[in-house]
């Protein structure tokens, strides 16, 4: 038996997603619901916002590692911001 640590505080099974997809996803306080398979986290969902924050932390990160990559690079412009 496989233990699986599910990350949110609130779970639903797959048959209660199927009985009323709607209403569990508003039922989400946190923006995130675990939907279980057999008790074992299948998958989760969340809402609109919450997918937009982890999109937007995507794509920091992304910028983040492409800056870290151009700084290696050693080509610096002097800019004077006083003019």
């Amino acid at each position: 038996m496989a233990i699986h640590q599910i990350l949110t505080q609130q779970v639903a099974s797959i048959t209660d997603l199927k009985r009323d997809p709607m209403g569990i996803a508003q039922a989400s306080e946190q923006g995130a619901i675990a939907i279980l398979n057999r008790n074992q986290p299948a998958f989760y969902c969340v809402t609109p916002t919450l997918f937009e924050y982890f999109q937007e932390l995507a794509e920091d990160a992304e910028l983040g590692r492409i800056a870290q990559e151009r700084m290696k690079e050693g080509e610096f412009i002097a800019v004077n911001l006083d003019c």
